[in-house]
């Protein structure tokens, strides 16, 4: 074996490494938070080497390039940590529990705010609807 068939061949193994821990993390690991944290971080890398590994296939020993699969490394490295990160973020919105081994929270101030903020201004709002008469028929 050449060098270039070494690379890519530990490339899919450790690809295939990191899958295997973010399978294990959402297996073992106890709250959403944790296991987004998890496939977040280890799926994306392992899928980034995992398609590295056969874009450096085709590239090399093959003699094609193919720009789907450098796109492929591009989008999953932008859209997968930002939806671990929205998916989070309406879970805590939304009051789903954290594990109770967790130390601190590190949202709560910025969220009680949040949720101050957003009961004044319902509070406002039904004060002025039912400050207004309602309408008389005649």
């Amino acid at each position: 074996m050449t060098t270039i068939e070494w690379l890519i061949a530990v490339l899919a193994l450790l690809g295939s490494i990191f899958g295997f821990l973010s399978a294990v993390g959402i297996v073992r690991l106890p709250d959403v938070y944790s296991r987004l944290h998890a496939t977040g971080k280890n799926s994306t890398f392992g899928i980034m080497m995992i398609i590295a590994a056969v874009f450096l296939y085709f590239f090399v020993l093959k003699g094609e390039f193919i720009g789907k699969l450098l796109l492929t490394i591009l989008f999953v490295f932008i859209t997968v940590p930002i939806a671990a990160l929205m998916i989070s973020r309406s879970a805590y919105r939304t009051g789903i529990p954290m594990d109770a081994s967790t130390v601190c929270d590190e949202m709560k101030p910025f969220y009680d705010k949040e949720k101050k903020t957003y009961a004044n201004n319902i509070k406002d709002a039904t004060d002025e609807n039912h400050a207004k008469p309602l309408p008389t028929e005649k």
